[in-house]
Order: structure tokens, then C-alpha cells, then sequence
């Protein structure tokens, strides 16, 4: 990656004035929370079928895992970083047609992007709900059931299954964020991805299908992607300090 590649990637995206901005776990990388695919990525060291929505409901043993493994995750303890507050300024630049994250942390809002400019397309860990009733509570109340002792929370209402809103392996897709996801891809007149390999779906149909009208499309990746061959633009290189630049320039 060069400078010259990012000022071609301002050059691509300067007539833009709704961009949607399509993020994964790469943007999140430098506030210190692993990856899924890569080297130390969590599927290393966890078994990926302990993540389906399935054996969550039939299995006390794996919903005390869970609880235990979000409790004393690292993404209780993450900030955003340039990453994330570049894309905040692109809404104050007014240039943002929306944020489309696949990521569950939470790091978008903290930067202060607002609720309406954001879709978090796999749910996100700061929510908790019951399965069964519409009870809802932000997590760090369960968090707090669950460091003093209770290991399978269920729902003081009435008594059903919890969860974090975090999307599980064979559960539904939220169906309202992904309507607003693709309200904005539609509204877009540019597309730029930052972090994600777009391999994960159906959350990478929500930009290509902005992409497949023909809209600038520029990418922002640490490695290959899926959308090496259709993109504008490949700038392989970290997403902050590329982000950062970009935006500065398209400032």
C-alpha cells in the first residue's frame, strides 16, 4: 500500500455523498479484539459448533459456556479506535448513506455513530433478550447474575431462555437491520469495505448489492477478500491509519 493509492481511493470516492461504509472484524483488530479466521482467531481455540443456535437452547453446560465467555471477553474492555471515529466523521461531513457492521462490539456507537446512520447486521453484545417474552436488558446486568454465581440465567419475567442479541450459527437474521441495511446499499452512490473479507453471508449481499449497480467500490483489507476481482480499488493495509488518511482527505 502507498499514499498514492489512498489518494486514489479519495479521488474514487470524492464525488460521493452517501457512502456506505460495510465493516468487519478487521477494523476492530486494533482495539485489541482477535479476529475469527486469522492466525489467533477465535476459531482456534473454541469449537464453532458450541456457537450454534441449536445446541444453545438444548444445552445448560453450553449457555453457562457462553455466559462465561462473554463475561470475561476483551470486548468489554475495547475502544474505538481512528478506525471507527473515521467513520464517524464521515457522517459529520455529512457523506454517510449508513454503516454496515458485521462486528458485535459495539465500537461504532461507542465512536459515536448515531443509532439511525448504523446497522449492526449480527447483533451485538451490549443487548440481552428473552427468548420467549419481549424482556430486554443491557448485558452488564446478566453480566453481574452471572460473575456473582448464577451460571445459566433465565429471564426474571418469566423464566424463558436469554441471550445475548449476538447472531448464533443457524439462528435468523435480524430482519428488520437487514431491511434497513439494504435501504441503505439502495440509497448509496459508493461503497467502501474496511476489514471484512465480504465472505460472510448474507450480510456481504447488503454492499454488492449496491455494487452490482455499478457504484465505485473501493476495499480496505489486511489479505485477500472475495471482492478482490470486482473492486475499484484494493488498498491492502491496517484500517486505521489507512482510514484515517482517506477521510482526512475526503474532508
Amino acid at each position: 500500500m502507498t499514499v498514492d493509492q489512498i489518494e486514489q481511493a479519495a479521488e474514487l470516492l470524492g464525488s460521493s455523498s452517501r457512502l456506505l461504509v460495510f465493516t468487519g472484524a478487521g477494523i476492530s483488530t486494533e482495539s485489541g479484539i482477535p479476529d475469527f479466521r486469522g492466525p489467533d482467531g477465535l476459531w482456534k481455540t473454541v469449537d464453532p459448533d458450541d456457537f450454534t443456535f441449536e445446541r444453545y437452547l438444548d444445552s445448560a453446560a453450553t449457555r453457562r459456556r457462553s455466559w462465561m465467555r462473554w463475561s470475561t471477553s476483551p470486548l468489554r474492555q475495547a475502544r474505538p479506535n481512528q478506525g471507527h471515529e473515521a467513520i464517524t466523521e464521515l457522517a459529520r461531513l455529512g457523506r454517510l448513506a449508513g454503516c454496515v457492521t458485521q462486528n458485535i462490539d459495539g465500537l461504532h456507537r461507542a465512536a459515536g455513530l448515531a443509532d439511525e446512520l448504523l446497522v449492526e447486521a449480527h447483533g451485538n453484545v451490549w443487548t440481552v433478550r428473552c427468548l420467549v417474552c419481549p424482556a430486554e436488558w443491557p448485558s452488564e446486568t446478566v453480566f453481574d447474575r452471572v460473575e456473582s454465581g448464577e451460571e445459566d440465567p433465565h429471564c426474571s419475567r418469566c423464566g424463558g431462555i436469554i441471550k445475548l442479541t449476538v447472531i448464533s450459527f443457524g439462528q435468523a437474521m435480524p430482519a428488520a437491520e437487514m431491511h434497513r441495511g439494504y435501504a441503505m446499499a439502495q440509497a448509496a452512490d459508493a461503497v467502501l469495505a474496511v476489514g471484512t473479507t465480504l465472505s460472510v453471508w448474507p450480510a456481504a449481499d447488503i454492499p454488492l448489492s449496491a455494487v452490482r449497480r455499478g457504484v465505485p467500490f473501493v476495499i480496505v483489507n489486511l489479505g485477500p477478500t472475495d471482492g478482490d476481482g470486482i473492486a475499484d480499488l484494493k488498498i491492502d493495509a491496517p484500517a486505521g491509519s489507512t482510514m484515517r488518511r482517506l477521510v482526512g482527505l475526503l474532508g
